[in-house]
């Protein structure tokens, strides 16, 4: 299940039309039990903190390694999405495996976006620390995991999303220009396209 939603650049946009994937891993939201929350915030926030013109590709997985795995290499390989987030399946429980598939995929291991989402989410809830999300990079894709609950989405992809575009830009991808009113993203000087 697959859908793609095309959004205009914004007005003052620098930066290049990008490709993004929300991947949303859930057993009920993917056979249509339940219907699925998190996707819909992260589309939320690209809206509101993006000035670019995007395309999102859209899919929700049940919590089974290897189609979180495949998916998450389509997205990369076949798509070229610039970031790819997911949403969900980063607790301990036996059926949460995101980590792990994202492991699979990935080329390099971002520590930091897992250490800042924790750090984030523990000013919120104690339970944070059972978190296990993690960030890295295939080819010219950035992959991270956010947790399934829209208000913990926002808690965490607000405050993340200021060091995503700089490293979008070290690994290739498109300029992400940021509305600073909603998420003022930081690159070195050198970097920022005028």
């Amino acid at each position: 299940m697959e859908k793609i939603t095309l959004i205009q650049a914004r007005e003052g946009n620098l930066g290049d039309r990008l490709k993004l994937g929300i991947i949303t891993v859930s057993d009920r939201a993917s056979i249509g039990e339940y219907e699925d929350q998190g996707g819909p915030a992260i589309l939320e926030f690209f809206k509101e903190a993006l000035l670019n013109e995007f395309e999102v590709n859209y899919s929700c997985v049940p919590d089974e390694r290897n189609k979180i795995r495949d998916e998450l290499i389509h997205f990369s390989d076949v798509l070229g999405c610039d970031v790819i987030v997911t949403t969900g399946g980063t607790g301990p429980a036996h059926r949460d495996v995101t980590p792990e598939a994202t492991e699979d995929v990935i080329e390099k291991l971002l520590p930091g976006f897992g250490e800042q989402m924790r750090a984030i989410s523990l000013a919120f809830v104690p339970t944070a620390i059972l978190s296990r999300q993690l960030g890295g990079v295939r080819g010219q894709s950035l992959i991270f995991n956010l947790p399934g609950r829209p208000k913990a989405i926002r808690e965490t992809i607000d405050e993340i999303w200021r060091a995503v575009p700089y490293c979008v830009d070290l690994i290739g991808g498109g300029y992400i220009h940021c509305d600073k009113t909603v998420c003022d993203d930081f690159r070195p000087k050198s970097a920022i396209r005028k």
